[in-house]
């Protein structure tokens, strides 16, 4: 069976797959950097839910990249996982970073 990061690579070759990859680029960024914040805990989804005051769905829709949070629920993400919530802008071209970063540190 394929791995799906290897036909992840192979459709990146295919230009309009590109395109709609990339227009989903800061959903995806923002919904890994929440699965990294949360795996960096040591939290299951179902357990940073009751840290967060939320449910398991809620946790896995934020981990989707299918919903944009509120800033009040990435700041109880933060406090939940023992992160410090950075935001930051930077100009289009440099936009190689990730714009949405979570510090483990407090």
């Amino acid at each position: 069976m394929a791995r799906i990061s290897d036909m992840h690579k192979e459709w990146m070759k295919v230009p309009k797959y590109r395109k709609a990859y990339e227009a989903l680029e800061e959903e995806f960024v923002l919904a890994s950097a929440v699965m990294d914040v949360r795996n960096r805990a040591g939290l299951t989804q179902e357990e940073l839910a009751r840290k967060m005051g939320t449910t398991q769905p809620v946790v896995a829709r934020l981990e989707s990249g299918r919903v944009r949070p509120s800033m009040r629920t990435l700041e109880r993400l933060a406090d939940a996982t023992g992160s410090r919530l950075l935001i930051s802008f930077e100009p289009r071209e440099a936009a190689t970073k990730p714009r949405w970063r979570t510090s483990s540190s407090r």
